[in-house]
């Protein structure tokens, strides 16, 4: 009887070493797509239908959001203002100014642009696009 319990402990126990070896990283891999690349904003999509997408925006000094939905009319609420610069698709930039809990309507653009955070302190967005 001890040697059948050997016998099987000897096999059960290397094969779950290997399977926690091969899922570590895997693991490591959807840890990794949850977090912005480095230097990029982080964005965290809080409600999404067919009409509206619900999101919000932090940048980092330094951070840049090329996903900006530039196509669609949009409300955006600075839950902490700061320094962003559009660059247009044209090469073209603009400085933007946003004070904590500011308000704006953003009409939709026909040029994609991307934006950096340009100032010294972290910027926080509130967005609502309507599709």
């Amino acid at each position: 009887m001890k040697h059948l319990i050997r016998l099987f402990v000897s096999l059960v126990v290397p094969a779950f070493v290997v399977v926690g070896i091969a899922a570590s990283p895997a693991i490591a891999q959807d840890k990794a797509k949850a977090a912005p690349a480095k230097g990029m904003a982080k964005v965290t999509v809080l409600a999404e239908n067919d009409k509206v997408r619900v999101f919000e925006v932090e940048f980092k000094p330094g951070d840049e959001n090329k996903a900006v939905p530039s196509s669609s009319s949009r409300v955006v609420r600075a839950l902490k203002g700061g320094s962003l610069m559009r660059t247009y698709s044209d090469g073209k930039t603009q400085n933007v100014e946003w004070k904590t809990g500011e308000v704006r309507f953003v009409e939709a653009e026909k040029t994609a642009y991307t934006t950096k955070n340009i100032g010294k302190s972290d910027i926080h967005l509130y967005v609502v696009v309507l599709k």
